[in-house]
């Protein structure tokens, strides 16, 4: 169901609560560390082992080092290489500088997947994640186009969508997702959501006081187009750089106002049948 994006940002919103759930532990997330991941992967392969997702063919862009191109029904994690020339100087003379980040599915606080989807596929966790239960999809792909990070997709073999569940089912019994375990840099930090975003925010301030100007966080307020995410960043240069959309918004947030234009268009058209209809019987 869309709902009224101004009126649910004038409050402070609990996913988990909106979504029934009367007593629920704290929200999880994550909070990737773009400044010291160094591309290592071990959070595409964790993930891919724990959650058995199949291979797919790997690769070679020459575009960067990055083989697994972007996130997929079959890459609920990806680490982006990004070659930044003319940046830093190296040790070698070498005027650029690499950017790294594991990028992963948001889970938006206001989700417009969630509103799409017909059977239920979708759902809000206790956790106030956003899973699909691959059981009920019907492969409609109405959530594909729905999600403005362009997270979702639909896998070519069963026609299925798939992506990030935060690892539900580690959740369940008190164990971090398997990619935030297998970070050797904590770069994919893991916790309740209130105090991942004050550690986010000390974090930045350390790198501006070293000088890292550019560094900004993505994704942690609440009052963003979405509602503030589940998952969100820190990163070193603007977030399309990284392929993220600057001003995300919520896609399904202007429905509300459509169905009443519908409404009122239907009215106006059911009042001019009858006007005509009167006049032609007197």
């Amino acid at each position: 169901m869309a709902f009224d994006l101004d009126l649910a940002l004038a409050a402070p919103y609990d996913p988990a609560s909106a979504s029934g759930y009367r007593e629920h532990p704290e929200r999880m997330g994550f909070f990737t560390d773009t400044s010291v991941c160094i591309g290592c992967k071990a959070c595409e392969v964790a993930c891919k082992e724990w959650n058995a997702i199949p291979d797919h063919p790997l690769g070679f862009t020459g575009m960067s080092y990055d083989n697994t191109g972007g996130l997929g029904a079959s890459t609920w994690r990806h680490v982006a290489f990004i070659e930044q020339p003319g940046r830093t100087a190296g040790a070698d003379g070498a005027e650029f500088r690499w950017l790294m980040a594991s990028d992963v599915c948001k889970h938006c606080t206001h989700a417009a997947c969630l509103d799409v989807c017909p059977t239920g596929s979708l759902f809000r966790t206790e956790f106030g994640t956003v899973v699909v239960q691959e059981d009920i999809c019907n492969g409609c792909g109405y959530c594909v186009p729905a999600c403005p990070y362009g997270v979702i997709a639909r896998r070519e073999e069963d026609g299925r969508v798939w992506k990030c569940t935060m690892c539900y089912d580690r959740l369940g019994v008190g164990q971090e997702p398997a990619c935030a375990k297998s970070c050797p840099t904590d770069s994919i930090q893991f916790g309740e959501l209130t105090e991942l975003r004050t550690r986010a925010e000390r974090r930045l301030e350390q790198l501006h006081e070293a000088g890292v100007g550019s560094a900004q966080l993505y994704g942690h307020d609440p009052g963003d187009g979405v509602g503030g995410t589940g998952a969100f960043f820190l990163l070193l240069d603007e977030p399309e750089v990284y392929g993220l959309p600057p001003d995300p918004v919520v896609t399904t947030r202007d429905l509300p106002a459509m169905w009443r234009q519908v409404a009122l268009a239907a009215t106006a058209l059911l009042a001019a049948v009858a006007v005509t209809a009167l006049g032609a019987r007197s």
